[in-house]
């Protein structure tokens, strides 16, 4: 097994913890293209749109060109919501990760190294609007090399930002993952996390059908003081 270290992101960094993230969510639209094709609205468009061309048209040649054409633009459907993602996160904080996170007060970005590497990133902000009476921390950007999987990486990072909230005072850790994101979804519920709710980013995410999934983690410390 390789080791690694956990450290906080320095400006070096950038291109790498960028690789990193846009390779790692751009891995899920596979999974999205074949979810996709397994609900209910997608079977009824690839059976009512060539039946319709056929009838049309006459011609089982265009019916068939028309499922290719159909399959290429569910591809590129299903690709939308996560490039969508990249390009966003690419605009906003990961445009600058140092004014975004490091000079925050409360927030932070760490990264996994290994082998002079960058193979695992997360960062951490306050949320702006918690509910009264919390203070709470939400995690992004949580990625990891897939060649670099199996190794705990992932579940250091989140460790990391679990002491850095405990050590700041917050009272939970929250977050959000897409649903198709089967290997987060696991080790956030292997750690304790619970799930509060699901909802859609956009039109896209509702027509794909693929939700976010809300999670929080109760820091015990908080759970205690306020027992």
């Amino acid at each position: 097994m390789a080791s690694f270290h956990i450290r906080q992101f320095q400006e070096k960094d950038y291109k790498q913890v960028v690789d990193v993230f846009s390779r790692g969510m751009e891995e899920h639209i596979p999974t999205g293209f074949r979810h996709l094709l397994t609900l209910p609205r997608t079977f009824l468009l690839l059976a009512g749109a060539p039946l319709a061309v056929v009838l049309v048209s006459g011609s089982w040649l265009l019916a068939v060109a028309c499922v290719f054409f159909l399959l290429l633009f569910l591809l590129f459907l299903a690709s939308r919501p996560w490039k969508n993602y990249v390009s966003k996160c690419l605009r906003t904080d990961m445009a600058d990760i140092t004014k975004s996170y490091l000079r925050v007060h409360g927030s932070g970005f760490w990264v996994a190294e290994s082998g002079g590497q960058v193979v695992g990133t997360v960062g951490a902000l306050p949320v702006k609007d918690p509910p009264l009476g919390r203070k709470q921390l939400q995690l992004f950007r949580l990625s990891v090399s897939s060649q670099h999987r199996g190794q705990g990486i992932a579940k250091a990072l989140v460790r990391t930002v679990l002491q850095f909230a405990r050590d700041q005072g917050y009272s939970d850790v929250v977050l959000d993952t897409g649903l198709l994101q089967h290997g987060a979804v696991t080790l956030y519920y292997s750690m304790g996390f619970k799930k509060t709710g699901e909802s859609f980013m956009d039109i896209i995410t509702w027509l794909v059908d693929v939700s976010l999934i809300h999670f929080i983690y109760p820091l015990p410390s908080a759970q205690k003081h306020e027992l």
